[in-house]
């Protein structure tokens, strides 16, 4: 079994930067289901910066590959917050270097003259909040998509 290739498909990797509200609800539906050991979080305190390596499920490719009979694709991308202040958790064991986190959204709670807080809400009840100066979130592909190991896509009980 080989794994998928960006030149077998008609897409390019994704490289999208939120800026405001409705930028980040399209960031967040894209990194929906996407799982990540909890060793690929990183706070760069200096660089006001919070990142996460995430292995997300390419929903912008899940219709064609239902179409075309074949299975679904995964891909490693870097989701990224610039412009954070300061990062807090909840529900989190960071101590178990195992633990495998899933996210299920990313969202934005508006301060004054433009801060506010990103929220990364985790299955399981955990999260992550960073405060931040300005809404700056980068979701960026950096590997070649694989196919996901379950071979079907996520799905959440209604």
């Amino acid at each position: 079994m080989a794994d998928a290739r960006f030149e077998d498909a008609t897409e390019t990797p994704l490289h999208l930067v939120a800026r405001d509200a409705e930028d980040l609800a399209v960031l967040s539906a894209l990194v929906q289901d996407a799982v990540f050991p909890i060793l690929e979080m990183r706070w760069q305190k200096r660089r006001r910066r919070f990142g996460l390596l995430i292995n997300r499920f390419r929903w912008e490719d899940r219709d064609a590959a239902e179409r075309a009979g074949r299975r679904f694709e995964r891909v490693q991308a870097l989701l990224v917050v610039d412009e954070a202040l300061s990062v807090k958790t909840q529900g989190i064991n960071r101590q178990d270097r195992k633990t495998v986190l899933s996210l299920l959204s990313v969202g934005f709670e508006a301060g004054a003259d433009g801060t506010g807080r990103v929220t990364l809400t985790l299955a399981g009840d955990g999260a992550i909040a960073l405060e931040v100066e300005a809404l700056e979130v980068t979701l960026k592909d950096v590997t070649r998509p694989y196919l996901a190991p379950s071979g079907r896509a996520p799905g959440h009980p209604v």
